[in-house]
């Protein structure tokens, strides 16, 4: 047999070892890739949020702890006072936010593009929520922050429990009469629910009829209200803590021709619960109004 020279082996045998080598090199880098390379952080451990709502559903899904600042309208729950203040829903400071070094920054519809742009030529991850128009968007809403925050499974069980009381009502009011509602959200100019938004389904889900959802623009004047004729007046206007609620309430007596006012059903609910819910706010709102609207029906807390 034909024997091949000893330096072509050894080389040979210096080749195959230095491949056996890099296999081995190989293998370590990818155990090390796949086993201890270091998982991001998330991006929720300082986070600014630009809108009440979204304040509110941070703290819902266990998250308060990674707020570091919020607007001035942000008051839901009483933790949410006590963050920095980094301007209006309208007006920001983006010097302020800067200042707290944000690591995710959650914001509405309402924010105004131009600072959302800045914000993200400055490199910061803005992530944008529209602001809902049904219960279902209120829920979707929630369920969309809880991916972001890494709160799937809380998101999901609050949106579940929601969705449960929800029914009930819904279940609890059908078959009875439905009267007509007219629901205040603004007072200078007079301001009504309209179909568009999700303080109808508040009226609707509780089995009532909106007077008012057909308008185009939910900007309304007295004498349309007086030619509508109301059951029950629902005012839910900003200022209530500091007295506009009552001072609605008495206007309206001035006008007993008012179905609603004859039979002294104008009530006034606090505009934080109903005009800016979390889904757990919004069932436990729309408990309150359907027995506002149907006094004779027990429903369930």
């Amino acid at each position: 047999m034909k024997q091949e020279p000893c330096g072509l082996v050894a080389c040979r045998i210096r080749a195959v070892a230095a491949w056996l080598l890099l296999a081995v090199v190989l293998a370590v880098v990818a155990g090390q890739t796949a086993w201890a390379a270091p998982r991001p952080g998330p991006p929720s451990e300082r986070i600014v949020s630009l809108s009440p709502l979204l304040t509110e559903n941070i703290y819902l899904l266990g998250a308060g702890d990674s707020l570091v600042g919020n607007t001035v309208y942000c008051n839901r729950p009483a933790a949410a006072r006590g963050k920095v203040k980094i301007g209006s829903v309208q007006e920001l400071s983006i010097e302020k936010i800067v200042a707290l070094r944000p690591q995710l920054i959650l914001a509405s519809n309402l924010t105004p593009p131009p600072q959302v742009e800045k914000l993200q030529r400055l490199g910061y991850q803005v992530e944008i929520f529209r602001q809902p128009a049904t219960f279902a968007d209120i829920c979707t809403h929630l369920l969309r922050l809880g991916q972001v925050l890494g709160k799937k499974t809380q998101a999901e069980a609050i949106v579940a429990q929601a969705r449960q009381k929800v029914e009930a009502v819904r279940q609890a009011v059908a078959g009875q009469p439905r009267p007509k509602v007219f629901l205040q959200v603004g007072a200078n100019p007079l301001f009504s629910s309209v179909n568009s938004s999700f303080t109808n389904d508040y009226i609707e889900l509780s089995g009532g009829i909106n007077v008012a959802g057909d308008l185009r623009s939910g900007a309304v004047k007295m004498e349309q209200v007086m030619a509508l004729n109301p059951d029950l007046i629902i005012i839910a206007v900003m200022g209530t803590e500091h007295g506009v609620g009552a001072e609605e309430k008495r206007r309206w007596r001035e006008y007993p021709a008012i179905e609603a006012v004859r039979a002294g059903r104008v009530h006034v609910l606090d505009p934080d619960l109903v005009c800016s819910p979390s889904p757990l706010t919004f069932a436990d709102t729309l408990v309150g109004i359907a027995r506002l609207i149907h006094p004779q029906v027990v429903i369930s807390p």
